[in-house]
């Protein structure tokens, strides 16, 4: 049998099939079991070093692991007051707290185009040099626009999705650390993890920024479901290695929400903290913190939610039907571009996967269908691969 081919070999054969398709143009994937990687694989016209924009794995990685940081040091905590940072806002005046942004169930609605009047207010910038100063004042009148968006419920009646919750949670951590989020992701996370993710601000460059391309223009044609939210906004063609997300672009690059770019082998080290932090390793944060943070929301019924990450749901889950199908369960977290990041608590398995299946449309939806597949090949591969062993050794 020493000739057969890995179980998990298998992961290659599906990547490359679906890049030839057209479910995405290019792929990176790492799975890591019981802290060993089994699998890395790259297929489309990338290499294991080329960066992926994150999109909305940011909220955990960056958001959600600097709250963590900040919680440890006591500057802030769940039941912090949204209005302490912003007075007189819809959602301060209601009593959200930052727990409540964390489970998304502040009231916030899921979207709101708020590049449209940043663009019309302010055309320069889709100017590369467009000035400094610009972009800066820019991004402050994104943060107060969310702050002043009316709710859509009251907090905690209802759990729904927000970005505009991490636009406003994004800014209160980073004035009470008194530093950017970029550079708090880095002095925090991406330095003790050792990760090679970071933003790419727009007035700082990044002269190597060659990740995964994602659009050609600015603003980004609409996505299923926001058809019609915007119109005769200003549009130009976009640089490569710009955020996609328009919100975010407008923040100067830098967001609660999105934002960051990194590898699969990036989001993979991160997962695999999740688990270390849960068995008591204090990179990030002590032990019973970990486990606070990932228990899921207990006030609103039915919830998938823990503080930033989201768990499997019952049904159509895009983890499969094996990860966190047994107690403690699973974590992660979706991209928009195509990225996400699954941590089995159970199995001691991190499933990576960073795909730029926008540069084809946003309307190119089949990694819905992949996502499920793909995860639960990973478990049934491992499952055949510990048969093989106990057969075998």
């Amino acid at each position: 049998m020493s000739g057969s081919p890995h179980p998990i070999a298998i992961l290659q054969t599906v990547l490359d099939d679906a890049c030839k398709i057209g479910v995405f143009p290019a792929a990176q994937a790492i799975v890591l079991h019981r802290g060993i990687q089994v699998f890395g694989g790259v297929t489309g016209n990338v290499t294991g070093d080329t960066r992926f924009d994150l999109a909305s794995v940011t909220k955990v990685m960056s958001t959600t692991a600097l709250f963590l940081r900040l919680w440890t040091e006591g500057k802030v905590g769940p039941d912090t007051l949204v209005s302490r940072f912003f007075p007189g806002s819809p959602v301060g005046d209601a009593g959200a707290t930052v727990a409540d942004l964390l489970y998304h169930r502040s009231g916030l609605p899921p979207f709101v185009p708020f590049f449209a009047q940043a663009l019309t207010a302010h055309p320069e910038l889709l100017a590369a040099t467009c000035p400094s100063a610009v972009r800066a004042r820019a991004r402050e009148e994104v943060v107060q626009a969310a702050a002043a968006t009316p709710l859509a419920a009251a907090p905690r009646a209802r759990t729904a999705y927000s970005d505009v919750g991490f636009i406003l949670l994004g800014e209160i951590l980073s004035r009470v650390a008194g530093a950017p989020l970029d550079t708090l992701f880095s002095r925090y996370v991406a330095e003790p993890l050792g990760l090679g993710a970071r933003f790419h601000r727009l007035t700082d460059f990044p002269a190597d920024a060659t990740p995964a391309p994602t659009g050609a223009t600015r603003p980004r044609e609409p996505a299923p479901g926001q058809e019609g939210l915007w119109k005769d906004v200003p549009s130009a063609p976009t640089r490569p290695g710009e955020v996609d997300d328009d919100n975010a672009w407008v923040m100067d690059g830098v967001a609660g929400h999105a934002g960051l770019f990194g590898t699969a082998v990036d989001v993979a080290r991160f997962g695999q903290a999740v688990l270390d932090g849960c068995a008591g390793g204090a990179a990030l944060a002590p032990g019973p913190l970990w486990h606070r943070l990932l228990a899921t929301d207990a006030l609103v019924e039915g919830s998938t939610r823990s503080m930033g990450f989201d768990s499997p749901s019952r049904l159509h889950s895009s983890a499969g039907h094996y990860i966190g199908n047994t107690p403690p369960g699973a974590v992660g977290h979706l991209g928009f571009t195509g990225t996400s990041l699954w941590v089995d608590l159970r199995r001691a398995l991190v499933v990576a996967l960073v795909t730029n299946r926008v540069a084809q449309g946003r309307q190119e939806l089949r990694i819905r269908d992949f996502r499920p597949v793909f995860h639960d090949l990973v478990v049934e591969a491992l499952a055949l691969t510990d048969l093989q062993q106990g057969k075998h050794g």
